[in-house]
């Protein structure tokens, strides 16, 4: 896997698109795509669709009063798979978020197919709790 793959090219697009061009991030997003947040939150569940995923990611900035941002640390790709590692930060019912977390994504026709969230803090649940 490489940073530099055309892949990585195109999960770096859309974490810069993210909160600043709903349009940009919701074209690189298959009609069917199916995004996928573990745990017991307000915020877990499956979302299916391109416009099923685009309110959940919207929803993010409603929770948090536009407070939440996510900044891309690291990607890694190939022709099938992407996996970006980043900060999220927030604030939400009187509580910080700063954590790490990543999404594993599955690529498909220089779209995004299918993604996992996976948060790597316990705090996580605590914040979408």
């Amino acid at each position: 896997m490489s940073e530099k793959h055309q892949n990585a090219a195109l999960v770096r697009r859309v974490f810069s698109a993210f909160g600043n061009d709903a349009m940009a991030v919701s074209a690189a997003f298959a009609r069917d795509i199916v995004w996928r947040v573990p745990g017991h939150t307000v915020m877990s569940g499956e979302y299916r669709g391109r416009r099923d995923v685009v309110d959940f990611l919207r929803r993010t900035g409603l929770e948090t009063g536009g407070t939440y941002r996510s900044r891309l640390h690291t990607v890694f790709a190939d022709d099938d798979w992407a996996v970006a590692i980043y900060r999220a930060t927030g604030s939400r019912n009187g509580i910080d978020l700063d954590v790490d977390q990543a999404l594993v994504i599955r690529i498909a026709g220089g779209l995004w197919q299918d993604v996992t969230a996976v948060p790597l803090d316990s705090a996580f649940e605590r914040f979408w709790a």
